[in-house]
């Protein structure tokens, strides 16, 4: 149990002290400031602790907001201070000025002071008993339980989600918060009913594709619920983050094979169209991952001004009714891809399903890239050292990659020159792959002609405004390169072998860029060069091909090679992040921003 000091003794009819032992406080009544500050300095090393004025008048939320928040170490608010066991440490001796003291002596010795975002809710320290009876009137004239429902949903997301999903799912949050159960428990449940949805599909009937549609709905409403579950009980945990960050693509690619199994059941093999899907989602996340962070920590950035006129216009178009559900609605985020896939698999079949997904996802994919290119043309701003390292680190670049761009770095391109090299590589290689005869060496011409596009891109500073480009440019050289040397193989087992190698790879990139987001950075290098990075693998690849590839009696081989691929780096990318998401190292990210996914 936490420890909640009262910096004097209670005023007479306060409910401050049930409040706080109703937030899991234990509470202690100091004396006076200097007795508070004592019991302070004696409290157990391990204990969050809070510091509070016993005139405080607020609602309860509003204390629950600076006190339970595990994702600050400390915050404040009018006569009230929570602390993590490792910021008291920073606190000067002597305090005699309470909470609002502690949290300025805080400030004053660097520490970061959240200071939460209080709306219609009330928190203060009256001054009088006059002031006190006002406080305590516009308490009482707004429900915070109503507010903290609200705060549940996060304030920008998807239509669908919106006002399809959110209505009630916040009160299931409520449901599983009032019963005990974490946000990570959700979560897993969230991804069971997926992979059940998932085996559904498999079996290829229609009752079980009807069955598919409605669990993949129900497991939305679970995967919604967790995080208003976090905001609603502010159960924020590293292990959440992790889960949450990844679960949401183990969902979705698992029904992607599930129902392309449930149609080769039915004589219709889609597994192509399900590796395309798994392609353009990957891609398209990718160019938001590379754009925002090409665009993080810049002046416009810290500053709030906003230096594209794109970006301009942008905002206008986003305070304006209708247009903002109808982007946002364009962008297909998960919920309306989920409620897509989900309809479409209940009502026909799966390749339509995946034809609609593309169509679909592809008009999104052209409609935010361009609205990007646009931005990054427009954009006045400089780019940082830090926003140019973090696109670098998001292309995983494996050691070929690396000589080349050492061996090459006193060429220097021109402003779009390292866009324009990755592109060509990208269009060699995926041409190569496409016309040349199976079994032929082109396609490894064609990945060392890549492999050196690749080393020419990265041989300059990652600063221009398309740099960000490179990151997707690459994902797509790479998964396309495998979807068509597998679709083209004509082989039994190829395109799932290949589904399965980009499944691993996909779950690697996304790993990588939660991390980054978490501002800890990308991966370590030595499992970027364990894993070969995306022209290494794109060369064993082409290499498998043109060894097995050609001729009937040996695409087993290709077969094996790919399947061997996948799960050497399936071992090595999930031990060493399961390592560190557990460890003490990892961010406690948690996507609040609304942006779709």
């Amino acid at each position: 149990m936490s420890t909640a000091i009262l910096t004097g003794p209670p005023v007479a009819g306060s409910s401050l002290e049930d409040d706080l032992r109703s937030l899991g406080f234990d509470v202690r009544v100091a004396a006076d400031a200097a007795s508070a500050a004592a019991q302070l300095t004696a409290a157990a090393p391990g204990e969050r602790l809070a510091l509070v004025d016993p005139r405080f008048v607020g609602h309860r939320h509003a204390l629950r907001l600076a006190l339970k928040d595990p994702r600050f170490d400390a915050a404040a608010l009018p006569g009230v201070l929570g602390l993590a066991p490792g910021t008291r440490r920073t606190l000067p001796d002597g305090l005699t000025g309470g909470p609002d003291e502690a949290a300025r002596a805080l400030e004053g010795a660097g520490v970061a002071v959240h200071r939460p975002e209080l709306g219609v809710l009330v928190a203060g320290v009256p001054d009088g008993e006059a002031a006190r009876a006002q406080a305590a009137s516009a308490v009482a004239a707004v429900d915070d339980e109503r507010v903290r429902l609200r705060s549940a949903v996060k304030s920008r997301d998807g239509f669908f989600t919106t006002f399809c999903i959110s209505p009630y799912s916040r009160y299931l949050a409520r449901w599983c918060a009032r019963r005990g159960l974490s946000p990570n428990q959700v979560t897993t449940a969230s991804l069971i009913t997926a992979l059940i949805a998932a085996a559904c599909a498999a079996t290829g009937e229609r009752s079980g594709f009807v069955a598919a549609g409605v669990l993949l709905i129900a497991s939305f409403v679970l995967d919604a619920t967790d995080g208003q579950l976090a905001r609603y009980d502010l159960q924020y945990s590293k292990l959440g983050a992790w889960l949450d960050a990844t679960f949401d693509r183990a969902k979705e690619y698992s029904y992607y094979a599930g129902l392309a199994l449930g149609a080769a059941r039915g004589g219709d093999d889609v597994w192509a169209l399900a590796l395309g899907a798994m392609l353009l989602m990957t891609a398209r996340h990718t160019v938001d991952f590379s754009f925002n962070e090409a665009n993080a920590g810049g002046p416009d950035t810290a500053t709030g001004a906003n230096t594209s006129p794109t970006a301009a216009l942008s905002g206008r178009l986003d305070s304006t009714g209708w247009t903002v559900w109808a982007r946002r609605m364009i962008i297909l985020p998960i919920g309306e891809r989920w409620a897509l896939i989900a309809v479409l698999t209940a009502a026909t079949t799966p390749r339509i399903t995946f034809v609609a997904l593309l169509i679909a996802g592809a008009f999104a994919a052209c409609y935010t890239t361009a609205g990007r290119l646009l931005r990054s043309l427009t954009r006045r701003a400089p780019r940082t050292e830090a926003a140019a390292e973090a696109v670098r680190a998001l292309t995983d670049s494996g050691p070929a990659a690396e000589l080349c761009a050492r061996a090459l770095h006193a060429v220097r391109l021109p402003r779009f020159g390292p866009p324009a090299v990755a592109l060509l590589g990208t269009a060699v290689i995926l041409a190569t792959a496409w016309a040349a005869p199976l079994g032929s060496l082109w396609p490894v011409l064609a990945a060392v002609l890549y492999l050196l596009c690749t080393g020419l891109s990265l041989a300059s500073p990652l600063r221009g405004p398309l740099d960000w480009l490179l990151p997707p440019l690459f994902r797509i050289a790479e998964y396309g390169t495998l979807l068509v040397l597998a679709a083209r193989s004509s082989a039994d087992g190829a395109l799932p072998a290949a589904f399965g190698l980009v499944a691993a790879l996909a779950y690697h990139h996304y790993d990588a860029v939660y991390r980054i987001r978490g501002g800890t950075g990308a991966p370590a290098r030595w499992l970027v060069r364990a894993v070969g990075g995306h022209e290494g693998r794109t060369l064993v690849v082409t290499i498998a091909a043109a060894l097995w590839l050609g001729g009937n009696s040996h695409t087993q081989g290709f077969i094996f090679a790919l399947t061997a691929l996948a799960v050497v780096i399936a071992a090595l990318v999930l031990t060493e992040s399961i390592r560190f998401w557990v460890s003490s190292q990892a961010p406690a990210v948690h996507d609040e921003t609304g942006e779709p996914a």
